[in-house]
């Protein structure tokens, strides 16, 4: 393994491995989502070509968000049983299978099965909960900022990748615009498996922050009926439920609206494609900047005044869009405040939720709190596109996901510290 070499060479240089497994885990994450991003930039190229409705395509978008969503808990407990390195090659070979399959695509039932069914199977064992779960076991110090940095990678392939697919899907055909992506995914997969680790014990090491070396428990039992004991214990805490629902909002007013239709949005005022796929570039900058800086900020602060702010905050820029005339100015404000928040909200949420439930339940935990943000992008994914085809306006669906967000940041004040802070026995 070229793990072993390479830690020794870190280690004489005072350097940790997990800071290696945060890079890996970030390639990974900014990669399948960059890939998946790409296609927000495809809907207007897919309707001219082959006449599908707006519906029509973002249900399949729905679908994979659904299923990506739907994974997380089960993804948790698969990287438990079967090790994290041999799951995350799985996903993304999935991930690029689908989008390869995809090329040759000519009817809805092959959009439905390759962006669906391949894809969201594929990025669902690659979701946020594989950062939550390098956080979890490879630190015991800086977790909020590691949560931060690989929740921002989404952020970063968002910018690395969308206003060069944007611009090859209107040069050169929406399937050239999904090759960067891929060519991407391929390369992390790779990297992931040659240096790659599941725990700090693998190589000699404790966990960053901490002395003792601390071999895993063996890995037993059904991953499926562990998802579920998880669901069980987790279920009769308000704490859950509160974390459940204002995720739901999270992903309500994030990917499923923002990421997927924001282009055509733009399209329907007057601005060009390209242009604005830079506007939702730009907010990946400040999502970046956003996201890392909440997780150092939830090591910090209270994380429910965190998340008071940050879902306010999103809520009156959505509710402000239409305001913005959508030129260029107006939008790059509109991407400023929008951006500063688009997934800061994660870090703040999984802090919360291993405040509650411990530390070795906290992945788990976190994947069916996941589950919630999912349900919520595919509501407005599939919401939002049926409110083009039936009311030639995306504007309900941005003014219903503005006031939602300000209900949300009503609804976390809810969580009681002394509720945050003691974890729940298991059953």
């Amino acid at each position: 393994m070229l793990s072993a070499p390479l830690a020794s060479a870190l280690a004489r240089r005072g350097i940790h491995y997990g800071w290696v497994m945060v890079a890996l885990t970030f390639l990974v994450a900014l990669s399948s989502s960059g890939a998946m991003g790409v296609q927000g930039a495809l809907l207007l190229p897919l309707q001219r070509e082959f006449g599908w409705e707006t519906g029509t395509i973002s249900g399949a978008l729905a679908l994979r968000l659904l299923l990506f969503g739907v994974m997380a808990p089960f993804g948790a407990a698969l990287l438990q049983r079967y090790g994290l390195v041999r799951m995350v090659v799985l996903a993304m070979t999935l991930v690029v299978v689908g989008c390869l399959l995809s090329l040759r695509m000519t009817t809805t039932w092959e959009l439905w099965l390759y962006w669906g069914v391949i894809t969201g199977l594929g990025t669902g064992m690659t979701a946020l909960i594989l950062g939550a779960t390098v956080a979890n076991r490879w630190f015991a110090q800086r977790r909020g900022l590691v949560i931060g940095v690989l929740t921002a990678a989404a952020a970063a392939g968002q910018l690395a990748l969308l206003p060069l697919g944007a611009w090859l899907a209107q040069d050169q055909g929406w399937r050239v615009a999904m090759v960067p992506g891929l060519v991407v995914c391929a390369a992390a997969t790779v990297l992931m498996a040659l240096f790659g680790r599941d725990h700090p014990s693998d190589l000699g090491l404790a966990a960053y922050g901490e002395t003792a070396v601390t071999p895993p428990a063996a890995p037993t039992g059904n991953p499926v009926r562990t998802a579920f004991a998880t669901l069980a214990d987790a279920s009769g805490s308000k704490v859950f439920w509160i974390l459940f629902a204002t995720f739901l909002i999270c992903g309500l007013s994030t990917n499923g609206l923002i990421q997927t239709h924001f282009i055509p949005l733009c399209a329907d005022f007057g601005m060009a494609e390209v242009q604005a796929a830079s506007v939702l570039a730009m907010m990946g900058v400040f999502n970046f900047i956003g996201t890392v800086a909440s997780g150092w900020l939830s090591d910090r602060y209270d994380n429910r005044k965190l998340l008071f702010w940050y879902y306010g905050l999103r809520g009156l820029s959505l509710l402000w869009l239409p305001s913005s005339t959508f030129s260029l100015y107006g939008l790059s404000i509109f991407a400023l405040f929008y951006g500063l928040d688009w997934i800061a909200t994660v870090p703040p949420t999984v802090r919360l939720a291993g405040q509650a439930f411990g530390r070795d339940k906290a992945p788990l935990v976190f994947g069916w709190v996941f589950v919630g943000h999912q349900v919520g992008a595919a509501i407005a994914a599939f919401g939002a596109g049926l409110s083009r085809d039936a009311l030639a306006s995306y504007l309900p669906a941005f003014y219903l996901a503005g006031a939602a967000c300000l209900v949300a940041a009503v609804m976390v004040l809810g969580v009681r510290a002394r509720q945050a802070a003691a974890p729940v026995p298991a059953a």
